[in-house]
């Protein structure tokens, strides 16, 4: 089997020629996770846009397997699933529907997909609930059919954007689940989150992002030692430390 790392080197871009990131250097291997954290505004979603191919680089590469995503953009979007912040459903779909969606457009076999789409659906609490459009699904039902629909993907990318907002705590212990399973079957999986307290409970490794470059990556421990925290303080003064640092630069 093919061994699928992704590698992003000397990525910079943002929306209007000025860069918001700049330089990024990331590399996720099979059965790895990779927290990317950050304040808000640090660049993390613009990070993800890219590896997701909807902004185009002002420079260097995103590649799973030395699959370029600017020369081969299908085919390296075949390998990525993505559960974004916001839920994006079609309002015209119903669940069932867009189970039937993924399936298609990830070309997977239909009886062992659908197979693995109820087990899902009943981990999420929504197998009985196949015929209903999204208008009738709250905002953490709506969040919970990504969810399936990724995990269904089978992908070797799993890219997640603070996928625990609007979860209830059984939903939030299930998706930990569902990621430590993920890296234990060699996917990738790469995170963000506000929430260190349930990440820590799947992700070992991790991205401080701030001002769109990388200061540091490790674990929890090496990055409390690298912003001279102590064992007993929160990572709510990390993001204290981050803004001031913003605010003097």
């Amino acid at each position: 089997m093919t061994q699928m790392t992704l590698k992003i080197e000397n990525l910079t871009g943002g929306y209007t020629g000025v860069p918001v990131i700049k330089n990024i250097n990331l590399e996720i291997k099979p059965g790895e996770a990779l927290g990317l954290i950050g304040l808000n505004g640090a660049g993390k979603s613009t990070t993800i846009k890219h590896i997701l191919g909807l902004l185009r680089p002002q420079k260097g590469t995103v590649k799973i397997n030395d699959i370029d995503l600017r020369q081969q953009p299908l085919k390296f979007k075949r390998q990525v699933s993505y559960i974004p912040e916001t839920p994006v459903l079609y309002p015209e779909l119903t669940l069932k529907e867009h189970i039937e969606l993924t399936i298609l457009s990830y070309g997977l076999e239909a009886d062992s997909a659908w197979k693995r789409a109820h087990e899902l659906l009943k981990m999420f609490r929504l197998d009985n609930k196949l015929d209903w459009l999204p208008i009738h699904f709250s905002k953490g039902m709506k969040q919970k059919v990504m969810i399936v629909s990724a995990f269904l993907a089978d992908s070797s990318l799993l890219i997640i954007d603070e996928p625990f907002t609007g979860l209830d705590p059984l939903a939030v212990a299930n998706l930990i689940q569902l990621i430590r399973d993920a890296t234990k079957a060699g996917k990738m999986v790469l995170m963000t989150t506000h929430v260190l307290a349930d990440a820590q409970q799947a992700i070992s490794n991790y991205a401080v992002l701030n001002n769109g470059t990388i200061e540091t990556i490790g674990s929890l421990a090496d990055i409390r030692q690298h912003y001279g925290l102590q064992p007993d303080d929160s990572f709510d003064k990390l993001y204290q430390i981050l803004n001031q640092v913003t605010l003097h630069e």
